[in-house]
């Protein structure tokens, strides 16, 4: 029997040149960002290293201090969902608002259009200005305004994550078939019972397994804002590394992945109550 021989890959070229694409842009990137991957691995750095992750043991384990740990835990979370909250309340009318295509007048008969879209386009402004600021930004901005405190993070969170949640919610009703809806219109229904009755039933799964995912994401960042005077396990994180005081900042890092692991648990059983 014949054996042909292997044909050359067609796409080889073509690969080729696109991971050499990648190395010419991104090999200026790294030298600008001053990333060297072999001083990592120099005698003197590891040393550092080395010495900077003996401080942190052994963890703080004195009862006082874990009460404060268990303090600041619960104010974190608290922190993360308090700001999904809110950015829900913000996020529902914004993403009606501005899902084009799903709206209530494009499902029922046309009607006058210029305010609507005058309205769409305020509304849409006004989603990318609230998720085109970082968190970390508006927690910075906000402590000034109401001193240091869990409402900065709060406030930080609501108004990042709810540009975020208003944005996916429209693109969610977007590819959201509207063929219930119209048939209840069909039927005599109004056009709100229509819209609520015949489009958010379908989406409602897909529309809370995301909401999930950003309290999720929530519960991280409201770590992070802690370290600009927000409040909870970040503040206090801050406080014990100004202190140079490693077993805290362990216990308070081990007690932070204790967190990530119980709001990656939840929110599995709630995405499993979803299915």
């Amino acid at each position: 029997m014949n054996v042909s021989h292997q044909t050359r890959d067609p796409e080889a070229f073509k690969r080729f040149a696109t991971v050499l694409i990648a190395v010419v842009v991104l090999w200026p990137m790294m030298q600008l960002a001053q990333f060297d991957v072999i001083s990592l691995f120099e005698h003197q750095n590891l040393t550092v290293f080395t010495n900077f992750l003996i401080q942190f043991f052994p963890p703080n384990i004195q009862a006082s201090f874990l009460m404060m740990v268990l303090k600041a835990t619960f104010e974190t979370l608290a922190m993360a969902t308090a700001g999904i909250a809110l950015a829900m309340l913000m996020a529902i009318p914004l993403g009606l608002i501005i899902t084009y295509s799903l709206s209530i007048s494009r499902i029922g008969p046309a009607s006058g259009h210029r305010i609507a879209r005058f309205g769409r386009y305020l509304a849409r402004m006004m989603m990318l200005l609230l998720r085109g600021i970082p968190e970390i930004v508006w927690a910075l901005l906000l402590v000034r305004v109401f001193g240091l405190g869990p409402i900065a993070g709060v406030l930080a969170i609501g108004i990042t994550y709810g540009g975020m949640l208003a944005k996916v919610y429209s693109e969610i009703l977007e590819t959201e078939n509207t063929l219930p809806a119209k048939a209840l219109l069909m039927l005599g229904s109004s056009r709100i019972n229509a819209f609520l009755y015949g489009l958010l039933p379908g989406a409602s799964q897909e529309l809370a397994s995301y909401t999930v995912y950003r309290w999720e994401c929530a519960v991280r960042a409201s770590v992070v804002m802690g370290f600009v005077g927000a409040g909870g396990l970040g503040q206090l994180m801050d406080q014990s590394m100004k202190m140079l005081n490693g077993g805290e900042v362990s216990t308070i890092l081990i007690m932070f992945l204790l967190l990530v692991l119980l709001a990656d648990y939840i929110s599995l059983l709630i995405r499993r109550q979803l299915a």
